[in-house]
């Protein structure tokens, strides 16, 4: 927890020290609202939506990113939680001593499966953290990046039949930008 709070402190550090040493100008638009998503998961989702002239709109991703961090952060400390305790409890009957009444079920063998098995979870509740801090970025990157996308009406793409030496058989595309 201490190294994932130091990576966000360091990230947020990084993104304030190059948005200083550059001009309002000169940024890209996707990797400010990347940068904006590094700092604080959701802005970028916010940033893309305050800067589309009314055509996109994507503040309803802010609340699903909450809930998705949420979520996995919630998984990791409840299942450190019941690792912390399996621990204690396996060290405590190690000495000698019984400990919490919810565990007298468990013999040493079986304590020890499930320190494995909630260790595992609580492994896998940090990679889901990363991968949905990480999606976010992404997303904030990939949308600003399609804001500036040119969808225009002189679009065309024409599909015909074409025979090659008279022996194959298959399709021309030809597109026509512009």
């Amino acid at each position: 927890m201490k190294l994932l709070i130091l990576f966000g402190f360091v990230a947020c550090t990084l993104c304030l020290i190059s948005a200083q040493q550059t001009t309002k100008d000169s940024i890209i638009p996707y990797k400010k609202a990347a940068m904006f998503s590094t700092c604080l998961p959701g802005s970028g989702q916010i940033y893309n939506s305050m800067h589309t002239n009314g055509r996109k709109n994507a503040f309803w991703k802010v609340p699903l990113i909450a809930v998705g961090l949420g979520g996995t952060t919630f998984l990791l400390i409840q299942n450190q939680r019941i690792v912390k305790d399996i621990k204690s409890e396996y060290t405590l009957r190690q000495e000698g001593i019984m400990g919490d009444p919810k565990w007298v079920d468990y013999d040493d063998q079986a304590l020890v499966s499930l320190y494995e098995q909630y260790a595992r979870l609580r492994d896998l509740s940090i990679l889901g953290i990363g991968a949905v801090y990480a999606l976010q970025i992404l997303d904030a990157a990939v949308e600003a990046h399609f804001l500036s996308f040119d969808v225009s009406k002189d679009l065309s793409i024409r599909v015909s039949p074409s025979f090659s030496n008279y022996r194959s058989f298959g399709f021309t595309a030809q597109l026509k930008l512009r």
